[in-house]
């Protein structure tokens, strides 16, 4: 798996390479050096805030725990995804762990991952739909509007069998031990046995369900609104609304590229093409992809430094205990 995610980085980053390259290196880097240190600074504070509010999404899905551990457990999560040859599948289990270094016990940090998961995938879909109408209103004959809707209806059929798959999974290895007796998968099934107990205490608080979804859709909103901010600071010339579908649009299509470490050349080539829907151009659109991936970086650097600082310490007190 890790080969093979490393294979599709290598052709992501050609893919992007050759984009850049079709459109223009100079233009493209001349756009993105003209943001400049103070607006790449701005851009910044806005990407930390993003993650600060996910955190807390996470967060009110509980009812113990430090609203800062799940802010950090975000940020590892987002900074592994994007920045390690494991896709986000390993961004979810990195943010996973890092909870528990924090007090947080291994059943319940997967356990609200799971659910965390679920209930962003939900709000980034209401987020798409909102970017679906803006393109109808706007873009009306465009080639991406069934193709977006009938991905839209299969996603959220997708999520709604994840969430009732998280509920049954501990029925499944249960009824699986009846006939394979062996002491190993007995206690597994104890331990999945306790998974979906948290599962399912986690779900039946449908009021924080509820709570954690606005916040995440309210984050994705504020995801489109620091989209417009980049590219205005760019000197592109697109509207709030314009610059919100853009933002849902992309994530959306995001989606279908999971398996990709940091969405290599994928984040490059539907930009430079949703953006040409809403008057964009193709080196804008690749400058501010590259403003994303540096913004990544100079977050995503020293949060996974400072995460292994703290396994470290783990470590040691481990072996003098």
């Amino acid at each position: 798996m890790k080969k093979f995610s490393v294979l599709l980085a290598i052709v992501g980053l050609a893919l992007g390479t050759l984009l850049i390259g079709w459109f223009g290196a100079g233009g493209v880097f001349g756009a993105a050096f003209a943001l400049g240190w103070v607006g790449f600074f701005w851009l910044l504070l806005c990407q930390l805030g993003i993650l600060a509010w996910l955190g807390l999404a996470w967060r009110t899905l509980l009812r113990t725990g430090s609203p800062l551990t799940y802010v950090w457990g975000r940020m590892v999560r987002d900074s592994a995804g994007n920045l390690l040859p494991f896709s986000q599948m390993g961004g979810f289990i990195f943010g996973a762990r890092a909870i528990t270094l924090h007090g947080v016990s291994a059943r319940r940090a997967v356990a609200s991952t799971l659910v965390d998961i679920a209930i962003e995938f939900l709000a980034q879909m209401a987020f798409a739909g909102v970017g679906l109408v803006i393109l109808i209103l706007r873009v009306p004959d465009s080639a991406l509007v069934w193709p977006l809707a009938i991905g839209l209806a299969l996603a959220v059929i997708g999520g709604a069998a994840f969430i009732a798959l998280q509920q049954g999974v501990g029925a499944i290895f249960r009824a699986l031990t009846e006939r394979i007796s062996a002491g190993w998968l007995r206690r597994q099934t104890a331990r999945i046995g306790a998974l979906e107990g948290e599962l399912s205490g986690i779900y039946q608080r449908v009021p924080r369900l509820a709570l954690a979804g606005s916040v995440h859709f309210i984050g994705w909103i504020y995801a489109g609104l620091t989209t417009w901010l980049a590219l205005h600071l760019l000197g592109a010339t697109i509207d709030v609304a314009s610059a919100i579908a853009l933002e849902a649009i992309l994530q959306a299509g995001l989606n279908f590229a999971v398996l990709v470490p940091g969405y290599l050349g994928v984040q490059e080539a539907a930009l430079a093409a949703i953006g040409a829907l809403f008057g964009v151009a193709p080196e804008v659109t690749l400058a501010f992809s590259l403003i994303r991936r540096a913004r990544d970086l100079a977050i995503g650097v020293p949060v996974l430094l400072l995460w292994q600082a703290f396994e470290a310490r783990r470590v040691r007190e481990t072996l003098l205990s």
